[in-house]
Formats: C-alpha cells, structure tokens, sequence
C-alpha cells in the first residue's frame, strides 16, 4: 500500500522534470513560472506540514528533507519557494487556534511569505497592534494568499519580537527582485502601511524558537513541538545539497562529451579533472550525511534538546551549506569558461548556491561563535537555535 510519504517522494520525481524545463525562463523573468506553483499545488505539496483536522496531510521533516532534496536538483529557485511555502503553513499553524480556523476554513493550504527580519514597528493598540513599515526577503509573494512579518513590540518594558499574518491585499509590494542568484523566486519588498492586526493573528517568535506556541498545545503531531531554527535551517539548507548533487552529476556529464583543446582527448580522460569530480563527490556526500544525522536527531529529540544540540543542529547545517557551496566553487573552476554561458546550468547552481549561502541562518562565523561558546560551557548569546 502506497502510503502520504511515498506519494510525495513519486509527486517529487514527476515534478522534478517541469521545474529544471522552467529554470532558465524563471532566472529571466525574476519570478516562478505559474505552471511549476499549480503543479506542486495540484500534487498536494503544500498540504504537507498542515494537521489532518484542517485536511492537511500532517508527514514530517523527513518527508519534506527528502521531496526538497529532489526538486533541489533540478532548480533551487523552484525547490526554494516550494519548501518555503510549506514550512510556512507550518508556521501558521503555531498561530492560536481561532485564527487557524478562520484561516483553513475552506482551504488546506495557504502561500505565504514570511519575511523574518524584524524590520517593521508594532505599536500596542485595543484588540492588536498597528504594524507598519517594509520588509525585505518576501519568497513567495508572487503568488501569495497571506504574509507573515516579524517585528517588535517595544512597549511594555520588555521587547518582543513577533510574527504577524496578514491577507495579501492588505500589503504592497514593490520590485526590487534584481539578484545575480535565486532569481527565479521573485522575492521582492513588502509595504505595510500602518495597518491593525487583531491579537490572535500574532505569536511570539521566541515561543515558535521553544516550541511553546499555541499550535504546538493545540495538535498532537511532534511536528508542531519543534523548535523552528532547525526547521528553517533545513528549508533553506536542502536546495543547496540539491543543487550541489546535480552539479556534481552534470560535470560528469559534461566531462564525457568534452574533448581538449590541445591534445583533443576527452576531458574525462583528464586526471586534474577526474580528481576534482571525485573530491566534489566526496564533499558534497559528507554535507548529505551530516544533514542526514541532524535530521535524525531532531525528530528523536525535538524540543527536549538542550541549548548545545540545538546550536550544534544549526552550525551543521550551516557547514553543511558552506561544504555544498565550496564543491559547486571547485567544480566550476575545473570546467572551464565554457561553464560561464547561461546556457549551461553549471553557472546558474553556483549563483544560486552562493546566494543561499548568504541567509543569515548560514553565517558561519556567527554559527561557529555560538558552538564554540557552548562547547566552552559558555550561553551561545543567539536566538537562532
């Protein structure tokens, strides 16, 4: 019998073709291709991570590490917004329950930004807050239903950060999507122009870090009792390995129908080259293993990790990215200028791996800091973990 997991790992593989056919076209129109988010809506994706009351499909991270890792070969971009999408309904559900149930009343799924970066201010006011002001890094606001914006209450004497769910129209969006990696996810600013969201449209980010939500008390699934930094560091961190398996696979390729310039053998017959695809084999399958070992350990501990698992999840997972891109990097110095055409993918991945590497859950000298402090005994004085 085929079971949810099965039939998101096949959606995956079907999916897989479509995505790498529109890649090119999505770099250049600095957005997704409309065919790629109706497929992977109509293959049920984003109803992954959503509880089964809501008619979601409730699978966890190891049912969305391996769908993500399979659309991560075949484009970054498509595979970024995909996972995002996903891990985002995750998101809403940690909301209070009233506003979940306005929210899934007569869908399984929505597509949300979630623009992490406190940039916005949250003034206090009867009922809710009045939140205004731009946000950067809105993935998915091409074909959002809702937006979620962190920002900060600094009233009250203690400042709390928080996250905020708003419907689409009640922000602006404005173009500002020009990048030389992950063009294709289109992720543009957000305007919110002193608008009121109501109380249970808000939760604490601290708590969604702790797993102390009002959705991880409301659904039985351990799902919704995991920390959000590993989950978030793993929706962006899998693409990466995606794309760095694929790069690996097509030098290969590339290689075998390659010939040399001056002595007119195969580049495959070439030893510099041979050593390179083996040592970006071997880097990229330990970057696998060591995400692989992180998601094990996060879905048989969860919440119950202590600080140093925690910190020790996210500064893998941000090796693992640096490992994926440092691969990608020695793979596209050995092939040649001709790997600099937009015509050949090999580029595109190294752009769009470069950029990943860039999220702030992938600052490997901030990550490093954090395990080194607790490794000394020492609080690792982040929030990330």
């Amino acid at each position: 019998m085929t079971t949810p997991h099965d039939q998101m790992i096949a959606a995956a593989r079907e999916l897989a073709p479509l995505l790498a056919a529109h890649a090119r076209a999505s770099e250049e129109a600095r957005r997704p291709a409309d065919e790629v988010i109706d497929a992977a809506r109509a293959a049920g994706l984003f109803d992954m991570m959503v509880p089964k009351r809501y008619g979601g499909l409730e699978l966890d991270l190891d049912t969305f590490f391996e769908t993500i890792l399979i659309l991560g070969e075949a484009d970054a971009s498509a595979a970024w917004i995909i996972a995002f999408y996903i891990e985002h309904n995750w998101m809403l559900c940690q909301f209070p329950e009233d506003f979940q149930q306005e929210l899934f009343a007569t869908r399984t799924h929505v597509l949300a930004p979630a623009m992490l970066s406190p940039s916005g201010t949250a003034r206090r006011v009867e009922g809710g807050y009045r939140l205004d002001g731009r946000w950067q890094w809105a993935t998915g606001i091409v074909h959002a239903d809702w937006v979620i914006a962190g920002a900060v209450d600094r009233e009250g004497g203690r400042p709390r950060a928080m996250f905020f769910a708003l419907p689409r129209e009640e922000v602006a969006v404005e173009d500002t999507w020009y990048m030389d990696g992950m063009c294709g996810t289109g992720s543009h600013d957000v305007l919110i122009a002193d608008r009121f969201v109501s109380d249970d449209r808000c939760v604490e980010i601290a708590a969604m870090m702790n797993a102390s939500t009002p959705g991880g008390r409301l659904h039985d699934s351990p799902l919704f009792r995991t920390p959000m930094a590993p989950i978030l560091s793993l929706t962006a961190g899998v693409p990466a390995l995606g794309q760095a398996r694929f790069v690996v696979r097509e030098f290969a390729r590339q290689l075998l129908h390659r010939y040399d310039q001056l002595t007119l053998a195969k580049q495959a017959e070439n030893t510099s080259r041979q050593i390179r695809l083996a040592r970006a084999e071997m880097t990229v399958r330990a970057a696998e293993a060591l995400l692989r070992d992180v998601l094990r350990d996060v879905l048989a501990r969860r919440a119950d990790a202590d600080e140093a698992t925690r910190v020790g999840w996210t500064t893998a997972i941000a090796h693992a990215v640096g490992m994926c891109q440092a691969a990608i990097g020695d793979v596209c110095e050995a092939a040649g200028a001709s790997s600099h055409f937009l015509s050949n993918p090999l580029q595109r991945a190294r752009r769009d791996v470069n950029t990943i590497a860039c999220h702030t859950v992938f600052d490997l000298d901030l990550r490093y800091r954090s395990l080194g402090r607790v490794l000394l005994g020492m609080p690792s004085e982040s929030m990330w973990h």
